[in-house]
């Protein structure tokens, strides 16, 4: 066995991942991705109406317009959004020319949860279309004229999608994983719009390379800054005090707010210890099995405050929402997910202020580059009004 084989579905050679079984060549990078496959069913063109209940902004009907422009064109598009820029309707124009088209259309994600909040936003935007979601667990239903899917099931779609939208192309599980990456371009037969508010420079600078477009939307939909960070130094011990006080004070005035911690044992620990002080609170992670329902809770108010790891630093738009990252020096935080965490902030109109508070025992270097880029795109904002 050598390195000739290449593993048709993650387009793996490395023969340290290749193996043997009946005589056959398999791959054990991708082994575990398996089950039914998308059939490619030629579709009529479909009106494609657009329901919003609310008017995008000139900057969002000209970015729309050019994303499309750019699909006519053949031409990939890397979206680069601030956070609460509304970077998800910028797709909406493309995304329904491709379906008035008859052609194939897939929104991908890397994260569940995400998947299934986008499916019920773009069900509402596009009514009368067939959406579906796939995900893991989810996967009875492969085809509808918009695909909604999480990146660990486009293995299921080999050649299919004429238009391929994948936000979050920065996110974890997707960010350098070289396997989810080959299926990404193996599920693509036409173009794509890649989205992201902290884009890699290396992604920008492949972007910008012949064939390739960048657009960029460096300000938010209500026109308001994007909060900047406040950091406490507190060591030790006295964090915790100071995390007490700070969230009787959002529950005081109505405020939910949720606490960002590294770590999933970490994030059972901080609720056990805070819940005894502050009550009307919960916690979520990847692995807490009804983290789902627990999620949809805290959005409809039952909690007023969530101890929460990763799982909900994208996707998550909440009314007066304030944001505390407890051990914000973590290396788990890359100056990327603190911006990611601090977006989640004044994202609705009305409501565009809150606190993001980073607590740590020290001050590390991607907390102060998060605050830098956060600071640099307010000030696009200021040189535009």
């Amino acid at each position: 066995m050598g390195s000739a084989f290449v593993c048709p579905l993650c387009g793996n050679s490395d023969p340290r991942y290749l193996g043997k079984r009946n005589g056959e060549t398999y791959c054990r990078r991708c082994i575990s991705f398996s089950g039914g496959l998308a059939v490619d069913r030629k579709k009529p063109p479909k009106r494609a109406d657009l329901t919003l209940g609310y008017e995008l902004s000139k900057e969002q009907e000209e970015l729309s317009a050019a994303i499309l422009d750019n699909y006519v064109m053949g031409i990939d598009s890397l979206v680069y959004a601030v956070c609460g820029a509304g970077k998800t309707e910028l797709s909406y124009r493309v995304i329904g020319h491709a379906v008035a088209n008859g052609q194939n259309v897939g929104f991908a994600l890397p994260r569940r949860d995400v998947v299934i909040e986008l499916e019920e936003r773009i069900r509402n935007a596009f009514r009368g279309l067939k959406v579906v979601s796939v995900y893991g667990g989810h996967a009875e239903k492969l085809e509808g004229d918009i695909v909604i899917l999480t990146t660990h099931q486009l293995y299921r779609y080999r050649n299919y999608f004429d238009l391929l939208v994948m936000d979050e192309v920065d996110a974890f599980p997707f960010k350098g994983n070289d396997v989810l990456e080959a299926m990404f371009r193996r599920a693509l037969r036409g173009h794509y719009v890649k989205m992201s508010a902290t884009p890699s420079p290396e992604a920008l600078l492949e972007h910008h390379k012949e064939g390739k477009a960048v657009v960029e939307l460096k300000t938010r939909f209500h026109k308001k800054p994007i909060p900047v960070p406040v950091i406490r130094q507190l060591p030790g011990l006295t964090a915790l005090p100071y995390l007490v006080s700070k969230l009787l004070g959002y529950r005081r005035k109505g405020k939910p707010a949720l606490v960002f911690v590294p770590t999933v044992d970490e994030a059972a620990r901080l609720y056990r210890r805070l819940a005894p002080f502050v009550s009307g609170g919960n916690y979520v992670t990847s692995k807490k099995e009804d983290r789902a329902g627990v999620i949809s809770d805290f959005k409809n108010g039952r909690y007023g405050y969530l101890v929460t790891t990763a799982v909900l630093e994208r996707g998550v738009t909440v009314r007066d929402l304030q944001v505390i990252v407890y051990g914000a020096d973590s290396p788990v935080y890359d100056a990327a997910s603190l911006i990611q965490i601090a977006g989640r902030v004044g994202r609705k109109k009305g409501a565009e202020n809150g606190e993001v508070v980073f607590l740590s025992g020290r001050i590390s270097r991607e907390m102060e580059n998060s605050i830098r880029e956060i600071r640099s795109c307010n000030a696009h904002l200021q040189m535009l009004f």
